[in-house]
């Protein structure tokens, strides 16, 4: 009894102080990176967090919580044990039914009657705090690689500036980036220092405005996908304004957007992208709540066809996203997941690039 007595009021009291420790997570971090003792209590919190979440289990009947410090450049390791594959609609049925537990009863864009393109199958990644399954479909001519995620907590989705800082000059792929911070899957983000469009956030600060030729999106501290157009937003002080108000953890500087809240969003003469031509290209999309989907578009085998980014648009739409965005493209768009690239890439190799977007378990590594 005596120890019964003791794990409960463990139990009871870290059940009391999660509020606590997770309130010093995504929103203060920023402020904290200021502060070496802070910094220090701010991992020990999340580490404490995490651990009484494991400790947790069994004991009160609470969801357990995993989260990842911005401030932290690599994410704990993938479970070897998460991967896997499904190719029949038996197989994908039981994957999605696994999965149940983190969807929360959200609709999927992959079901069991996805027509999956020839001879490929669903590669997968599932443990409590992430699920990835990622598959090539055809459309028209051409073959799109999908990759649906859903996360746990909105620190899962992540931005990886190479060489670690803002400004490093360091160029790389997107799989040895994706690699180096244990990306469960990554994609091309948008090449921020070759071009000096947008709008760049970074670690809740913004780093450069050009605002007058691209839209630009950004992913707060909830991890949904919000837009500022071409036009808004000129100086540093109003996007900083913007930033702070809606708690913006970084933005992706290319565009354009293609779908907000719904609706598809029209891009006559926009600078990036070459919308009228078909090119090999990359997309950001917002399912639901935590739910996304990265999406490239790339010629494969018989299937020879790029697309048109009214083309992107409109077979990205067929999904249903609430939001979706356009990524760098070319030879930088590519799905990366288990050290290798899932697309086929433009002239059968990667670009080096200066960032990636990724998504990453918060489970932490089995000592």
């Amino acid at each position: 009894m005596a120890l019964f007595a003791a794990v409960f009021s463990l139990a009871l009291v870290a059940f009391l102080l999660i509020p606590v420790f997770l309130g010093t997570g995504i929103s203060q971090s920023r402020a904290q990176s200021e502060s070496v003792n802070l910094v220090a209590a701010d991992r020990f919190h999340m580490q404490m967090t995490n651990k009484l979440s494991s400790a947790l289990e069994g004991v009160l009947d609470i969801k357990k919580v995993y989260w990842l410090r911005d401030d932290d450049l690599v994410a704990p390791k993938p479970n070897p044990e998460g991967y896997g594959t499904a190719g029949t609609p038996e197989e994908i049925r039981k994957l999605l039914q696994d999965a149940q537990p983190l969807l929360e009863g959200q609709r999927t864009a992959l079901t069991p009657e996805t027509p999956l393109a020839p001879k490929n199958q669903v590669t997968y990644y599932l443990d409590e705090t992430i699920f990835v399954a990622t598959w090539k479909q055809t459309f028209e001519k051409a073959i799109y690689t999908i990759s649906e995620i859903k996360i746990a907590h909105p620190s899962q989705f992540r931005r990886f500036l190479s060489g670690g800082s803002y400004g490093s000059g360091i160029q790389l792929t997107t799989t040895e980036m994706a690699d180096s911070v244990n990306a469960v899957v990554a994609s091309t983000g948008d090449f921020y220092a070759f071009r000096k469009y947008g709008i760049i956030v970074y670690d809740g600060t913004v780093q450069r405005v050009s605002a007058d030729a691209v839209d630009t999106c950004y992913i707060d501290d909830q991890g949904d996908m919000l837009f500022s157009y071409r036009g808004e937003l000129n100086n540093m002080e109003d996007a900083q304004k913007f930033v702070d108000e809606n708690n913006i953890r970084f933005s992706l500087a290319f565009g354009p957007a293609l779908i907000d809240q719904g609706r598809k969003i029209e891009f006559p003469g926009y600078i990036l992208g070459e919308v009228y031509q078909r090119y090999a290209r990359a997309g950001l999309c917002q399912m639901d709540s935590l739910h996304y989907l990265l999406v490239v578009v790339s010629a494969e085998n018989d299937y020879l066809q790029h697309a048109t980014m009214k083309e992107f648009q409109d077979v990205i739409a067929s999904f249903g996203p609430k939001m979706a965005y356009s990524l760098d493209g070319g030879q930088s768009a590519v799905i990366a997941m288990q050290g290798q690239t899932i697309n086929n890439v433009n002239f059968g190799y990667q670009r080096k690039i200066s960032d990636i977007i990724y998504f990453a378990t918060a489970l932490p590594e089995r000592e």
